[in-house]
């Protein structure tokens, strides 16, 4: 995701230890990871991966393409994700996201990643949330998930998604306190894990939740042929 704030976010001092304590365990990249040696991810106990698609109205991650298809060869679980940016038009950064991701049986729901305000007030930014999270909806035949830091989602967005799935950042070994309304789906645990693969540092996440629970997440074949019977 975009670089944290220590007020913000809470960026780690040092290198993300990994949580073995879920069985699932994934990491989400953009271009900033730069060229990844995705057979070797693949062979480190990492079940799934996020890829940045796009953000906003046109800006495209440089990597995606490659990411995209190398993750899905490696035997990598894939998402995709969008960085919304809450003052520019729902619509439009919606069709930045279709026009190029192309979601698969066995692919994760797709993402949208909710950061900033952008300036605008909390109603605008509910309300081009919920027109993007509906046409994708309508679009991929699936809830999106949704992406944010514990204190935004607390802050901006409570009680008013609860019916999707979330992926929250919350730095540290303390699982996300979260109230019986939110669903917990992915944690975001730390921001300077280090993977064979990757020459950088990247985010670790883990699933919340078992095999059976995971596999329900992904696209189902009928689901991908309704929606293109449809769209």
């Amino acid at each position: 995701m975009l670089c944290c704030s220590l007020l913000f976010w809470g960026c780690e001092p040092s290198d993300t230890v990994r949580n073995d304590e879920y069985s699932i365990q994934g990491i989400d990249v953009s271009h900033h990871q730069e060229d990844i040696d995705w057979a070797t991810v693949a062979s480190q106990d990492i079940q799934f991966a996020f890829l940045k698609a796009s953000e906003g109205l046109g800006h495209v991650d440089r990597n995606f393409t490659d990411n995209w298809a190398s993750a899905k060869t490696s035997g990598l679980v894939r998402g995709a994700y969008h960085f919304y940016r809450a003052n520019k038009p729902a619509e439009e950064q919606f069709n930045n996201f279709t026009d190029r991701v192309e979601l698969q049986p066995g692919d994760l729901p797709p993402v949208l990643d909710i950061e900033t305000l952008d300036g605008v007030s909390r109603e605008e930014l509910t309300s081009g949330v919920r027109a993007w999270l509906d046409l994708a909806e309508i679009k991929y035949g699936v809830k999106p998930v949704i992406y944010t830091s514990l204190k935004f989602y607390y802050r901006y967005l409570a009680g008013q998604f609860d019916d999707y799935p979330f992926w929250i950042a919350r730095y540290g070994t303390k699982k996300p306190a979260v109230g019986p309304g939110l669903k917990l789906a992915f944690w975001q645990y730390g921001n300077r894990g280090r993977v064979p693969g990757i020459s950088g540092k990247v985010d670790l996440n883990i699933f919340i939740g078992d095999d059976a629970a995971f596999n329900a997440m992904l696209i189902k074949a009928e689901e991908v042929l309704t929606v293109n019977q449809v769209w």
